[in-house]
């Protein structure tokens, strides 16, 4: 799978990467040591961060952590508040407990909203409180043009931030917490008898991808933040506003691999950073992109069923490529089996 992508990719890169057309949200790449912007589009547009929110939850959490607060294996409950929240969800009881540990995997993994109000009941009594927090903190880490409503990003016309302040936060997760690491890179987690897996494909796909963390509600469209690693340089993707995950993850993988292909020279005058780039005055307010999501979710069905058509396309295409190569196969086998008994028969005659 990996040498099929790095072509994909590669296909990918020579008809968008090097020219990085506008695309339809923010985008921002930046190197998590230096923060430096090695592309950006719109990153100062307000946006909604759907469960790019989880991201701000698990930075506190974490600081609890290293505060000594709170350890992998304490336990926090589910509230009635918890199991009102829709899905995506794990869908305790009333009164269930979960480990620390398991439910920051269910809050980064699998995204689950109601362990999103179980982290913020436990570490500051109400949700209310913890969402204080997480305004204080955002403003500390300097994310100027962010807001919370909620922990776990579901709508909320007051939620919104921007790629810039995304980056800011992740930059933040990367450098004061690498202890934590292992939870952004999880494609998947057990729990109980059921396997819950990660929806960034790029961590199944994408050579060196170590992280971070999807979102998507109807009005902000599928958002990711998405890191990888390659000699030791670590980059960090914001993608905001694409129409369906597959793309979503497309183009994140071209925005890193065009990153991956600036070394040197090309990067050395270039002082440009997350932090030191102007903050762009010019900016609309947020809005809503649910016209063009691909999901029958959010009302747009001709989107949907072209998606969904398109999926099975792909599949029978697939299906009819391992056939083609197992046919392959047999045939070359078939041919063998026939010339070793046509030159055994000749060693019988002669």
């Amino acid at each position: 799978m990996r040498g099929f992508t790095g072509a994909f990719v590669l296909t990918i890169c020579s008809l968008v990467v090097f020219t990085l057309p506008s695309q339809a949200g923010p985008a921002l790449l930046f190197e998590t040591t230096t923060g430096k912007v090695l592309y950006s589009e719109d990153m100062d547009q307000p946006w909604h961060p759907a469960s790019l929110t989880k991201m701000m939850t698990a930075y506190i959490v974490f600081s609890e952590i290293k505060a000594g607060k709170f350890n992998l294996k304490s336990k926090i409950a589910n509230s009635k508040a918890a199991r009102a929240q829709p899905p995506s969800k794990v869908g305790l009881p009333l009164g269930a407990t979960l480990l620390l540990d398991t439910a920051l995997k269910a809050l980064i993994v699998k995204s689950a909203n109601d362990v999103a109000v179980m982290l913020a009941e436990a570490v500051s009594g109400s949700t209310q409180a913890f969402v204080d927090r997480m305004n204080a903190t955002a403003k500390r880490l300097g994310m100027t043009r962010t807001h919370f409503v909620n922990p776990n990003g579901l709508p909320a016309k007051a939620q919104i931030t921007t790629a810039r302040d995304l980056a800011k936060l992740a930059r933040a997760i990367v450098s004061e917490f690498p202890e934590h690491a292992q939870y952004w890179k999880m494609k998947s987690f057990r729990l109980g008898k059921i396997r819950l897996r990660s929806h960034n494909g790029l961590l199944r796909h994408f050579e060196g991808a170590d992280g971070m963390k999807t979102g998507f509600i109807c009005d902000s469209g599928f958002n990711v933040v998405a890191s990888a690693t390659r000699q030791g340089r670590r980059l960090v993707a914001i993608v905001m506003g694409e129409p369906s995950g597959r793309e979503r993850t497309i183009r994140a993988a071209s925005i890193l691999e065009y990153g991956f292909q600036q070394y040197g020279w090309k990067t050395y005058f270039n002082s440009s950073t997350i932090d030191n780039m102007p903050l762009e005055k010019n900016v609309g307010p947020v809005h809503s992109v649910r016209h063009s999501v691909a999901a029958y979710s959010c009302g747009n069905r001709a989107a949907a069923r072209r998606k969904q058509a398109a999926l099975v396309k792909a599949r029978q295409a697939r299906r009819a490529r391992k056939q083609a190569a197992k046919a392959l196969v047999q045939g070359k086998q078939a041919a063998n089996d026939l010339g070793s008994g046509t030159a055994a028969l000749k060693n019988t005659q002669n």
